[in-house]
């Protein structure tokens, strides 16, 4: 059910203060101040799905700014994505001044100060979700900042009836299909940043791979630690459990194998591994991160189809083979070398014996 705040029963010399409390509120803390001397008329309703918020406002001209001292009044960083339905604005961030008008969208940060100026009344609606989710590069959020984006303009054609039409039906779906949306607004507004952000590439998903390729060099940078696990590394990066795991939806395994699959190549390498001190099986199970002795074992023979210590004594008997093989193999040629220089009719008694 939509959360609706409106100034149509606030008396009028109040109206002005119950709106900035109510746009502050609903969407971030800001400073909004009325064009025009009479009465002001707002509405904002919101929906959320999942972790995106969804507000449409509706509301006379106006300016907002969203300040430095404002800014430390919010716990979380959003990147928030209006799209102006009917109306103008004029939009500031980063040092860039952008007209938008009817159709139009905007990318903007509420971690920076922003202003938008409307001089006439509109309505937009404003999708809202953590920057944690998104998974791309700050820098490539500022490119993005401070431009008007239209329907003709590359991926804009595809997104925005998207969003005006999830806006229009934003509270008609169950929590399942909710978080499928959500997901997919992420999808296509981190696409948008990496068309807009790196125009010569060629791959749409450039900023999905670029994370996902972190996130496994973290991992591979981490296998010792214990509580490595999809909750660590997504609030490492920043990025939410569940964004985490769709990233590796097309990698033919999930975040947790991939953790225990590294983990049990390490400790495969160091088992067949021989040198003058040899570790203990439980010595090598801790330093790759397995706590439960019991657990690695199982999940070692699952995956090698052999205990841990049998791999160790199946390695050891395969290299104590081979060397004897190839010190059997010296010997003969050693021994068919000198019987050449002695033209071959005598026996040796000066020639090392060689043992395998």
């Amino acid at each position: 059910m939509s959360l609706v705040l409106t100034t149509a029963s606030v008396p009028d010399q109040d109206k002005v203060t119950y709106w900035n409390n109510a746009v502050s509120r609903t969407l971030v803390p800001m400073t909004v101040a009325p064009r025009d001397d009479g009465p002001f008329d707002g509405r904002i309703a919101t929906d959320r799905l999942g972790y995106l918020q969804v507000s449409t406002m509706e509301a006379d001209a106006e300016r907002v700014s969203r300040t430095p001292a404002l800014i430390a009044r919010s716990s979380e960083a959003l990147v928030a994505i209006g799209v102006q339905m009917s109306g103008t604005a004029t939009f500031i961030q980063d040092g860039r001044r952008a007209e938008v008008g009817e159709g139009d969208l905007v990318v903007y940060d509420t971690s920076r100060p922003y202003s938008f100026d409307y001089p006439r009344r509109f309505t937009s609606h404003v999708f809202q979700l953590p920057r944690r989710v998104l998974g791309v590069a700050d820098s490539d959020i500022r490119q993005v900042t401070g431009n008007a984006i239209g329907i003709g303009d590359g991926f804009g054609a595809m997104l925005l009836p998207f969003l005006a039409n999830l806006a229009s039906c934003a509270n008609g779906y169950s929590p399942a299909v909710a978080d499928r949306l959500a997901g997919h607004v992420v999808d296509l507004l981190a696409t948008l940043i990496a068309e807009r952000s790196h125009p010569g590439g060629t791959d749409a998903d450039t900023a999905r791979s670029h994370l996902l390729t972190r996130v496994r060099e973290h991992i591979n940078r981490n296998l010792g630690d214990p509580d490595l696990s999809p909750e660590s590394i997504a609030r490492t990066h920043r990025i939410s459990v569940r964004y985490l795991h769709r990233l590796f939806q097309g990698e033919g395994t999930t975040v947790g194998r991939l953790i225990q699959q590294r983990r049990l190549e390490e400790c495969g390498r160091e088992l067949a591994r021989r040198g003058r001190t040899t570790p203990t099986v439980s010595a090598v199970a801790q330093r790759w991160g397995f706590v439960n002795p019991a657990h690695f074992s199982r999940a070692f023979r699952a995956a090698y189809g052999v205990s841990p210590r049998e791999w160790r004594n199946l390695r050891a008997a395969q290299d104590d083979g081979a060397r004897s093989v190839v010190v059997t193999a010296a010997s003969r040629s050693v021994r068919a070398t000198a019987a050449d220089a002695r033209g071959g009719d005598r026996p040796s008694a000066v020639l090392p014996s060689f043992r395998g």
